[in-house]
């Protein structure tokens, strides 16, 4: 089953490229209602550009909800909208009932404000058998919230992945 987005933001498209390449994005995005934590030697990077990360995630900041593994590749087609594909998933605890998982999420201009709004477009195909509907109905309550923050965050990712602040640019 798929969960999808479909958002106009306030921000630039390359900002918007930039945020979704952040982990403290991502975990402004999945908050309050999920906190994750890196599990890697290092800590979470700066910005994630085609890599594997394990973080471990909680509900609330107080319940396990397991381990998953965040593997992000990125794609450009030829009409130019760029995607970030998650193809990792949940790895141990509660979120290990998730037997498939494939997030999307796709950045164009927007075409009346092409240098000022960005058309986000985002998809999570998720599969968990029999329990496949239960698990859609909360991925998608997540989504919803997701969105909130994401409406909320846009508008300084301008200033935040400006152009001089931008490590990875167009890919």
């Amino acid at each position: 089953m798929r969960v999808r987005l479909n958002l106009l933001l306030d921000c630039p498209p390359d900002a918007a490229w930039e945020a979704v390449h952040s982990p403290a994005v991502f975990q402004a995005v999945s908050g309050p209602i999920t906190t994750a934590q890196s599990l890697e030697a290092n800590g979470f990077p700066d910005r994630w550009a085609d890599t594997e990360h394990r973080v471990r995630l909680r509900m609330l900041g107080l319940l396990p909800m397991g381990t998953q593994l965040i593997a992000l590749r990125d794609e450009t087609r030829a009409d130019g909208t760029r995607i970030v594909h998650d193809e990792g998933g949940p790895l141990t605890g509660a979120m290990s009932i998730v037997s498939r998982w494939h997030h999307r999420m796709a950045i164009n201009p927007d075409p009346a404000a092409p240098d000022s709004r960005t058309r986000f477009r985002d998809a999570l195909d998720v599969g968990a058998g029999v329990l496949t509907p239960v698990v859609w109905f909360g991925f998608w309550v997540f989504w919803q919230l997701r969105a909130q923050q994401l409406r909320r965050l846009a508008p300084g990712w301008a200033v935040q992945f400006g152009p001089a602040t931008s490590a990875g640019g167009r890919s």
